[in-house]
């Protein structure tokens, strides 16, 4: 990586650390608090793009690759929900600082409100959500069976879907990577707009109220 700003740029975090580091960013970008801003699902995407053949970036296999991103996620969102099992309160006390915002909880809290379980799946196609909704299970205290049904239906889906739009996009466009960058910004505004949504309607109720 030439510039601290690569570490935004996927395919450079790819290029730059393999697989090693990429389940690391997974890892640490699905329930650690400080990981939100990671990148996540043009993360995967590009990492099944980089892994189909005739790219040859990744020389792992599709199926590999969606266990091992699966695995990571999945220990992830535990680790997540232990630590806010065993704060609580203690993170809604937590000053405001460059890697944590009280909102980013209020948004993950609105989002779980409204969907309840299925919010720790749909949470993981979410930036912000997917790396506060298992810290916010914990801190409420779901029932660790009831968190481990979801958090395993959503390690699967997750990467399922994204990894394997990647590769299949590898597939039938053996340019694609010329355009990656364009993708990833598609990515990021589809994935956003849902989230910015919920937490401007909670805040007019609230206002209201």
């Amino acid at each position: 990586m030439e510039s601290f700003w690569d570490l935004f740029q996927p395919e450079e975090l790819i290029r730059f650390g393999g697989l090693a580091l990429l389940l690391i960013i997974i890892f640490l970008e699905n329930g650690i608090f400080f990981g939100f801003f990671l990148p996540g699902d043009s993360l995967l995407f590009t990492a099944g793009l980089l892994a189909y053949p005739s790219v040859g970036v990744l020389e792992v296999s599709l199926q590999n690759l969606i266990t091992y991103i699966g695995l990571s996620a999945m220990a992830g969102y535990y680790a997540g929900y232990v630590f806010g099992y065993k704060t609580g309160e203690a993170l809604y006390k937590r000053k405001d600082s460059l890697f944590f915002k009280k909102k980013y909880i209020t948004i993950a809290e609105d989002f779980y409100k409204k969907y309840g379980g299925i919010a720790l799946v749909v949470g993981r196609f979410l930036p912000i959500v997917r790396t506060f909704a298992p810290i916010l299970a914990g801190m409420v205290k779901v029932k660790h069976h009831i968190f481990l049904f979801y958090n395993l239906i959503g390690a699967l889906l997750w990467p399922l879907t994204i990894v394997s739009a990647g590769y299949y996009v590898g597939a039938v466009f053996p340019n694609a990577l010329d355009y990656l960058n364009y993708i990833i910004i598609g990515f990021i505004a589809v994935t956003t707009i849902p989230v910015a949504n919920t937490y401007w309607k909670e805040r007019k109720t609230k206002q209201a109220n």
